[in-house]
């Protein structure tokens, strides 16, 4: 296993990785909000609109790990 921070093909493989992870989680909390509690959410008046939004980010840092792992 390699060190944290070395710099290697692995550790940065794994770095991105970590780094879409999170931002799915970020935003799959996002999502979970809105569909928990939509009327307290104000300052997005259409909360469909704003959970498709969600949903596209989360899709696209979905690709990128699916990539990464197919490709490299």
């Amino acid at each position: 296993m390699s060190k944290v921070g070395e710099y290697n093909r692995e550790n940065m493989k794994d770095a991105l990785i970590k780094h879409a992870e999170g931002h799915i989680h970020k935003h799959a909390m996002n999502v979970e909000v809105f569909l928990k509690n939509a009327t307290g959410v104000g300052e997005h008046p259409d909360v469909l609109e704003s959970v498709e939004k969600e949903l596209k980010i989360i899709a696209e840092y979905d690709d990128q790990i699916e990539m990464l792992k197919k490709y490299f």
